[in-house]
């Protein structure tokens, strides 16, 4: 399957956000996992807790520009039960998983006039 540049944009993002959290302590567990819902862009679970069974699905939004707002301002309402939904999906698909979850956010923008970075993480971004 040929990919979009927009499509591209998007993986790259999540590979940054990947970096990211793995350098804040996390074990990446899973990526791009499909669901009737949707796409869970990351799954992971911080390694200094990882005992505790904390499972964290994370949605990454990235942006080049502010024309249509900042990264996190594409979470909608809709986009939100998508995420619950594919969250509660995948926990039914792996039932031998028992502890708590979260839905976070990542929202990484790329300034253009300084070539750098924004990531901003939203923890427990999302609940039902």
């Amino acid at each position: 399957m040929v990919k979009t540049n927009r499509q591209k944009f998007g993986y790259w993002g999540e590979g940054v956000a990947g970096e990211y959290l793995i350098k804040k302590g996390y074990i990446i567990l899973d990526r791009n996992v499909r669901t009737p819902y949707g796409e869970i862009d990351l799954i992971a679970q911080e390694a200094n807790v990882k005992s505790s069974g904390l499972l964290i699905f994370v949605e990454v939004k990235t942006r080049k520009t502010n024309t249509y707002g900042f990264p996190e301002d594409a979470i909608t309402a809709q986009k939100r039960e998508h995420m619950i939904s594919s969250a509660e999906f995948y926990l039914q698909e792996h039932a031998n998983f028992s502890g708590d979850w979260r839905i976070d956010v990542i929202s990484i923008r790329k300034v253009k006039e300084s070539k750098s970075l924004e990531i901003i993480h939203f923890e427990n971004a999302v609940s039902e």
